[in-house]
């Protein structure tokens, strides 16, 4: 019996009997509460992962023989550098070099003995661990990534690094402040555990605060619904391009990425270049808003804000910017709006921001059926995930740089880093409704409905090659969230002029990229859209690289698509129903 026959014979349907309502009560509150101590992480996902690994290697006796032959392979050579360093013959070249993104081991005090020993057999074993977990046949290559993810985060947690007593660079601390380090150590640990329980945002972040340091570009409300509010910024030049921008960024985190401190501001920077800038804040949900799904921030956020630039400054034509999950939301926008005859957008740029969901990176790891049944679980018993929930998850994705060596620096030297503007925003986190991130993990990470076609606005389905308008979209080389070869491929998705610039940094720092930083470049390059298809990497041999920061290079871009210069519109547009409710950045900005 084939299996669509099997289905039809027996068919799985719904158990409504009168016990159905409790037994699924219990069995989320249970899923919830282990969300709750495996934060958020599904053990049942981890564990088949695992079970895979494990009963394949255990029937590959080849493998097994491979792995102990290397095994003995790395002790002889760990045996061979002991017995070197023991003699002392001239300089000792190491047996291993760690991976270029792993500076723990940077400090010369690392090839002293035993140190140097430590880390070297620390580093082999790491690189055993890797092999182990490859090539073992049968398993499939999600459960193979899940498994080296998992068992690099322990082994990142037993590193040499992390000890006092195998860690050189500690003890020479202790030994130069007399011990006062763990000292202050233990108070900045105490002081971030009682932050932590209180729900409070950490030490020094109460110096950025929306609208005085961050936030503060001049501008005013000037429209208002239950999930957003619009801000229009002030004009800086006495002519401004004739087509306004209106930006769109992500819910999962506060606007005012874009607008931190003024000399690091994109909305203030974009507004001194002569452009009419109009800003989405989204509203904080709460409890209450559990039902608000993906297309309500659509219907709800970027379609009236499209109607007031367009109520307010005249224009036929508007320049739509989104980053990171409002870029997608910009694009699944654009596509329907195309489907439907509505021409109002003129350009579109796109921020590390995600439209093919294959391959996520290894935040996708944390994606399947498994898990959003547990998140879901999770997120029922209070209406949505909460940012602290999340944090876990990107943490993990860069647990060297953001949680092991912040843990050494400030609990063990004593040395806690500064907070700064970027810091600060990033503690101010937001929270996602129930019913919008369960459709987004479901229908665009886990089954790719957005570029497979069948994803639905207002009941029918739109697709990205609908969009005609020219895109600028922007990858950072270091992303681990929207990693840069899978925004790349927007080319594949669209038939329009495509211009891909490729920024130095991560999700944040690569955007926020003010001219005057130092370290920056970039490449860039267009390709239009009747041109042939380019892989990632030929586009990188290809592309031009330039130093300094992208923001002039996209402004140029803008520019010459943004119309000729005018007079400035002015603030709202009370006769038209939008009249100037407030002083940016709003209160929407300020929920916590």
């Amino acid at each position: 019996m084939n299996g669509s026959l099997l289905k039809e014979a027996c068919p799985c349907t719904a158990d409504d009997g009168p016990l159905s309502g409790p037994a699924n009560a219990v069995d989320r509150a249970t899923g919830a509460a282990i969300a709750q101590l495996s934060s958020g992480l599904s053990p049942a996902s981890v564990g088949a992962a695992f079970g895979d690994w494990a009963t394949h290697l255990a029937i590959s006796p080849g493998r097994q023989m491979h792995l102990a032959a290397k095994a003995a392979r790395k002790i002889t050579r760990l045996a061979d550098y002991a017995r070197q360093v023991a003699t002392g013959n001239g300089a000792i070249a190491p047996c291993i070099q760690p991976l270029p993104q792993d500076h723990r081991f940077d400090d010369p005090a690392w090839q002293s003995w035993p140190f140097n020993l430590i880390h070297q057999a620390f580093l082999l074993n790491q690189q055993w661990w890797d092999q182990a977990c490859c090539s073992v046949g049968g398993v499939t290559q999600r459960h193979e990534d899940m498994v080296r993810f998992s068992v690099r985060q322990m082994l990142d947690m037993m590193a040499p690094s992390n000890f006092i007593a195998t860690n050189p660079v500690i003890q020479r601390r202790i030994a130069e402040t007399g011990g006062q380090c763990l000292s202050d150590g233990f108070a900045n640990l105490f002081d971030d555990m009682r932050r932590t329980l209180a729900r409070e945002r950490p030490a020094g972040a109460e110096a950025f605060r929306p609208g005085i340091e961050v936030a503060a570009t001049p501008g005013e409300i000037i429209y208002r619904n239950h999930l957003i509010e619009l801000i229009q910024y002030r004009p800086a030049t006495e002519t401004v391009h004739s087509e306004p921008l209106l930006i769109v960024p992500a819910w999962i985190m506060k606007f005012y990425i874009l607008d931190l401190s003024p000399e690091n501001s994109l909305v203030r920077w974009l507004v001194g270049q002569g452009f009419t800038v109009f800003m989405i804040s989204w509203r904080n949900p709460g409890e209450e808003d559990r039902g608000i799904s993906f297309d309500d921030y659509r219907r709800l956020g970027v379609m009236p804000a499209l109607d007031a630039v367009a109520a307010i400054t005249g224009s036929p034509r508007i320049h739509a910017v989104g980053y990171c999950l409002g870029g997608t939301l910009l694009a699944i926008t654009a596509a329907a709006m195309a489907r439907d005859g509505d021409n109002r957008f003129a350009s579109m740029t796109l921020f590390a921001a995600q439209t093919e969901f294959s391959e996520p990176g290894e935040l996708g790891l944390f994606i399947d059926a498994a898990q959003i049944h547990f998140l879901e679980n999770l997120m029922w018993t209070q209406g949505y995930l909460d940012s602290w929930q999340m944090g876990g998850a990107f943490q993990m994705l860069r647990s060297n740089d953001l949680l092991w060596s912040r843990m050494i620096r400030d609990y063990l030297m004593g040395d806690a880093e500064p907070m700064n503007d970027l810091m600060a925003w990033n503690s101010d986190g937001t929270r996602l409704p129930l019913a919008m991130h369960s459709q987004y993990l479901r229908e665009l990470f886990l089954d790719d409905d957005l570029a497979e076609g069948r994803y639905m606005v207002e009941g029918r389905s739109i697709a990205l090659s609908d969009i005609r308008v020219p895109i600028f979209a922007v990858g950072t080389e270091w992303d681990h969230v929207a990693p840069w070869r899978s925004v790349f491929k927007i080319h594949l998705l669209t038939e329009t002029e495509v211009t891909f610039l490729l920024a130095s940094g991560g999700h944040n720092a690569g955007i926020v990229s003010e001219p005057g930083h130092s370290g920056q470049h970039f490449q860039m390059m267009t390709h239009a859209g009747a041109g042939g298809h380019v892989d990632p990497e030929s586009w990188v041999a290809q592309a031009e690289r330039h130093d300094g920061s992208w923001w002039p290079g996209w402004g140029r871009w803008l520019a010459s698509h943004a119309g000729l210069c005018s007079s400035p519109p002015a603030l709202g547009a009370p006769d038209k129903g939008f009249a100037c409710l407030d002083m940016a950045p709003g209160t929407y900005v300020l929920e916590h």
